[in-house]
């Protein structure tokens, strides 16, 4: 067993993260499979090796646009890369887009002014969506996988993650370090309902506690 890939980010196949990933996914493409083919997929924030672990890239019944701040060269006939943002769609027109997808990113955009511009821009778009974040209250903070971490000053945060392996068994690049806890902003399930008023919430359990939320209209 390597315990450092187990540890790892969730984009690496045989993460812990992954693993979570993948049981939350096939919980929704159950019900993503039953929506009218071609689907068209805008995922803010998504990479394509997501889609590569969960089996879609390749399949042209879903046609999936990556929105992130970088473009991602694909290989792959469904899937296209574009540069934007999460809290501007505005190349969007209303409910053009058969389902907005979103895997723990409205965490990382700072304020909750940004994260409610992009649950109205999602809300906007989307005829369906998925949105997914960790539970703030998670006596594990997932992006570091230590308990009880956000409720540390940031000059800890930082001492720890740079100058010790007590973070995903590694020390962490101090300019990586310092993005990371600026940019986390991590919600509540209040938080969440008030985000997305009208959705559902998904509740992924961990030894019975509430370990994520996805908010969803299926």
């Amino acid at each position: 067993m390597n315990f450092k890939q187990i540890f790892d980010l969730s984009e690496n196949k045989k993460s812990l993260g992954n693993r979570f990933r993948a049981k939350r996914f096939d919980y929704f493409l159950k019900k993503i499979q039953k929506l009218d083919k071609p689907l068209h997929i805008l995922d803010l924030g998504g990479k394509i090796n997501f889609w590569e672990n969960r089996g879609l890239a390749g399949n042209n019944n879903y046609h999936i646009t990556l929105l992130n701040i970088e473009i991602e060269k694909s290989e792959y006939s469904n899937i296209k890369s574009i540069i934007g943002t999460a809290t501007d769609l505005s190349k969007f027109k209303d409910n053009s887009v058969d389902l907005v997808h979103s895997n723990s990113v409205i965490e990382h955009l700072h304020n909750f002014e940004n994260q409610k511009k992009m649950a109205k821009e999602v809300i906007r778009v989307g005829k369906k969506h998925i949105i997914q974040t960790p539970n703030k209250y998670f006596f594990i903070e997932p992006h570091y996988l230590l308990p009880f971490f956000g409720y540390l000053p940031k000059s800890v945060k930082f001492w720890i993650l740079t100058k010790t392996k007590l973070s995903r068994l590694k020390k962490w690049d101090e300019k990586f370090a310092k993005q990371y806890i600026q940019e986390i902003r991590l919600i509540s399930e209040k938080e969440m309902k008030t985000l997305f008023p009208t959705s559902k919430i998904y509740f992924e359990k961990f030894f019975g506690m509430n370990k994520s939320f996805t908010t969803h209209n299926f």
